[in-house]
């Protein structure tokens, strides 16, 4: 592990790995470089690439420095590309995928750019009650809380969410647990940052799962068409939770 600084003096926390050009990995909700899909991405893309797998601020061995703001999380993607040598390509899945959109707009150290399934459009209403009831119970210490909260949100049934309370893993959730504010900070009102992308100025490539939900699909492919000419590719029988094995050849070939 090694550590950068970010602006505000918030240490950022990352294993760098491989030789070659710089790929920053943007995590999602939750995820760190411990537990997500990146540790399973970032061996694979090592044999191209130097690859950055860090710790967002909040998780992990990163700090955190109040107030919170989407921008000391793009100054933190800044620092570490300062690291890399001055640019980098970005991929990010996710709500990692919406900040690296929101990055891609600010930092033209941004090379090309790599998203996955950015969750945009779960629903106007149903995105208002999540963030209101979210700053509600993180605001009355309740993680927990929110952490089921998030789950219920992404499709867990109740009765799962009961049975990951008792988990081994469920003290780490509530670590990371006042980071899912900074996620739905990254996603705005919830709806589709068309203005956002259209902006961006860089090679991307948009992408989803075959097998997701139509809604991710659909997202997908309003960020594809409103970003000036982005490529838009389907994996075929992946979900959400896409498969290292899966995208590793999809972005060796689009960062080469």
């Amino acid at each position: 592990m090694a550590t950068v600084t970010s602006k505000d003096g918030t240490t950022i926390a990352y294993d760098k790995s491989g030789q070659g050009p710089a790929v920053i990995l943007v995590d999602g909700a939750m995820c760190h470089r411990t537990f997500g899909p990146m540790g399973g991405l970032a061996p694979l893309l090592a044999e191209h690439f130097t690859v950055y797998m860090y710790d967002r601020r909040g998780r992990g061995e990163s700090g955190d420095t109040a107030p919170y703001a989407v921008e000391r999380e793009i100054e933190d993607i800044e620092a570490l590309i300062n690291e890399a040598g001055g640019s980098a390509y970005m991929y990010g899945i996710s709500s990692g995928a919406a900040l690296a959109m929101a990055a891609a707009n600010r930092l033209p150290s941004i090379k090309k750019l790599a998203l996955y399934e950015a969750p945009y459009n779960f629903g106007r209403q149903q995105w208002a009650e999540y963030t209101k009831q979210l700053k509600e119970t993180l605001s009355d210490g309740r993680r927990g809380d929110a952490i089921a909260l998030f789950m219920t949100l992404v499709g867990m049934p109740a009765e799962a969410v009961a049975g990951m309370r008792q988990a081994p893993m469920w003290p780490g959730f509530e670590a990371v647990a006042p980071t899912l504010a900074y996620d739905a900070a990254a996603l705005g009102d919830g709806s589709v940052p068309t203005a956002r992308a259209a902006a961006i100025n860089v090679p991307t490539l948009v992408m989803d799962g075959g097998a997701s939900p139509a809604f991710m699909r659909e997202t997908a492919q309003a960020i594809a068409n409103a970003i000036p000419g982005a490529q838009y590719r389907t994996l075929e029988g992946q979900t959400h939770e896409v498969s290292a094995e899966a995208l590793a050849p999809v972005l060796v070939e689009f960062f080469s």
